[in-house]
């Protein structure tokens, strides 16, 4: 067994078996052209070469390095069609420049990997209606929220259902489009920048904000749109607001925007953060317990696409520091990632976070009411004060209009006594311990 197989064969152990026969099975090491600083492999299509160097060219190299003692340039080359002799697969342009350079489909993001939760279930509903009926339903589909809630995941699953029933997908950025655009504007070929968005049977285009104040590319853009939709052909628009509140927007752009379905995602709820977190750990391989993956989602404010890097980084140093991935474990690894500081934090900002958190008014809280719902988000604050300020207990009581710090006291008993005792809602006392902590980190 030469090295690069050997080294393939070591990543089988860190990988799933669905990864690994999808991906790196495909990986044939070349002994000729490779030396001791250069391991070149070759691979027998784009979309598996795209796949492996954005996810396990550092993996790779760090193998060699542990039986080698180098570290290799690692180059993936794709595998020539027989009878091509070396020749280049397409013809150059008649420009003299080469086509774009295509934007695949993440193959990982697909309907059965997507945690559906409070937070995203109408989105998701609508992209999985709109894979099963493309052109008929909710045309356009625009899915608008924050970074790293699944815009992408839900558009890209969307794309992973049709390109294997024969369907062209072009899946790119605005900003992609941009410079598509502008190239093939200045090469003097728009016929073929036409050719390439509008013979399409699905178009998915992420961030479309970025269209804003891009006058001549927004009027290249509501051609395609036009000539997409006239011909039944599907369009996927993702964005972090929705069409109205995109500044700079043609009217006619936004208009045809809301035609179809829009639908937003949340930030998830801590039992989503958990599922997902769950689901990240059975795709990667990672194991964790729950006192690790409660930790993990109740230090994540809303971003999920942390989670990912959260867990490449607990499993490599659990391997190369051979240790369990434990509690403390978890804490001491991820100390700068999620870095908790709790200075200047005042009592007014955690009255507005509790308030949010049980949907009340901050004035509630220190009011006299007697409600279920209000004694309960006043007992919370009334703990996150003592814990994360510096007020004593005397400060606090006459801060809540109390008699004396005895209450305070009781108040604090109490609490420590639930979290002992529930663990749902230690949790939820974690994640706005963290919530808060993070606000001033």
């Amino acid at each position: 067994m030469n090295i690069g197989d050997t080294v393939l064969n070591m990543l089988k152990d860190e990988l799933s078996e669905i990864e690994y026969k999808r991906y790196i099975q495909q990986l044939h090491y070349l002994a000729k052209p490779s030396r001791s600083d250069l391991a070149v492999f070759e691979v027998p299509n784009p979309l598996i070469a795209n796949w492996i160097k954005n996810r396990y060219l550092d993996k790779i190299a760090h193998l060699f390095e542990i039986k080698t003692g180098t570290v290799p340039a690692i180059d993936i080359r794709l595998k020539k069609a027989r009878g091509s002799k070396g020749k280049k697969t397409a013809a150059p342009s008649a420009s003299g420049t080469e086509n774009p350079k295509p934007s695949f489909l993440n193959p990982a993001y697909t309907f059965e990997n997507f945690v559906v939760g409070t937070s995203n279930d109408f989105a998701y509903a609508a992209a999985k209606n709109v894979s099963e009926k493309p052109g008929r339903l909710y045309n356009p589909l625009f899915i608008y929220g924050g970074v790293g809630l699944g815009k992408t995941h839900l558009m890209q699953a969307i794309g992973n259902v049709l390109m294997p029933q024969g369907k062209t997908v072009i899946y790119t950025s605005v900003e992609q489009f941009v410079n598509d655009f502008t190239r093939h504007l200045r090469n003097q070929t728009m016929d073929r920048f036409k050719e390439k968005y509008r013979q399409c049977d699905l178009l998915l285009i992420d961030d479309v904000q970025f269209l804003s104040n891009k006058i001549q590319t927004q009027e290249e853009f509501f051609h395609t749109f036009e000539a997409l939709h006239n011909d039944g052909k599907q369009i996927v628009l993702t964005s972090d607001k929705p069409p109205k509140r995109i500044a700079g927007l043609e009217e006619r752009l936004q208009s045809r925007f809301e035609w179809g379905l829009t639908a937003d995602i949340q930030p998830p709820q801590l039992e989503t953060k958990i599922a997902i977190i769950r689901k990240k750990c059975d795709l990667n391989r990672v194991e964790l317990g729950d006192d690790v993956v409660n930790y993990i989602a109740t230090v994540i404010e809303s971003n999920t696409r942390e989670i990912e890097g959260i867990l490449s980084k607990l499993h490599a140093y659990s391997q190369l520091m051979h240790q369990e991935i434990t509690l403390d474990f978890a804490k001491n690894v991820l100390r700068e990632q999620l870095i908790e500081k709790d200075n200047d934090l005042t009592i007014d900002t955690i009255m507005k976070t509790i308030a949010a958190e049980f949907n009340i008014k901050p004035s509630e809280i220190r009011s006299k009411s007697r409600s279920r719902n209000i004694v309960a988000a006043r007992r919370v604050a009334i703990y996150l004060t003592r814990e994360l300020t510096p007020m004593s207990m005397p400060q606090i009581a006459q801060y809540f209009g109390m008699k004396d710090h005895s209450t305070v006291s009781h108040t604090m008993k109490k609490i420590h006594q639930l979290i002992e005792e529930d663990e749902t809602f230690k949790i939820k006392i974690d994640e706005l311990h963290n919530k808060l902590s993070q606000q001033t980190a």
